[in-house]
């Protein structure tokens, strides 16, 4: 069996075909791993914006809901709330279509975020952490003091 040097060369194989195709020898281009390779881009970005949602969304939940811990950790939580946020925005700003994806991904973010939180305690059942709040850059919850 022979490999290609996609399989066999990751890095060498993109060197490769981004000389290919600056020279336009669209002949000795791999096609078939090329669209592979930018499908799979278009996945991972939007699958890096889930999990930072989902992440923020845990985070935020804990500094809202969390009340034993909260003295501890809520500032580490505020901390790392402005950092997914931070990268969130980024990702949005390399990607902005993914911005018409953000409803979609909340609604999936949102109940692992809780399931997730829900093992380390209890979460009141009027619970909830809108989306628009989730990335306002000033908001950290009604209850939690900044000072």
């Amino acid at each position: 069996m022979s490999f290609t040097r996609y399989e066999t060369d990751h890095h060498q194989w993109i060197k490769e075909t981004v000389n290919q195709l600056r020279e336009r020898n669209f002949d000795r281009v791999d096609w078939d791993n090329l669209i592979e390779e930018l499908e799979s881009m278009g996945k991972s970005d939007r699958r890096a914006v889930l999990s930072l949602l989902t992440r923020l969304l845990e985070h935020l939940l804990k500094l809202c809901y969390w009340e034993v811990e909260k003295e501890y950790s809520g500032n580490h939580w505020a901390a790392e709330i402005v950092n997914f946020r931070a990268q969130i925005q980024d990702r949005l700003e390399d990607s902005p279509s993914l911005k018409n994806e953000l409803e979609g991904m909340y609604a999936k973010a949102y109940p692992v975020a809780v399931k997730s939180v829900s093992k380390l305690f209890a979460i009141p059942q009027n619970a909830h952490i809108s989306l628009k709040k989730a990335l306002d850059e000033d908001w950290f919850g009604e209850i939690y003091n900044q000072s």
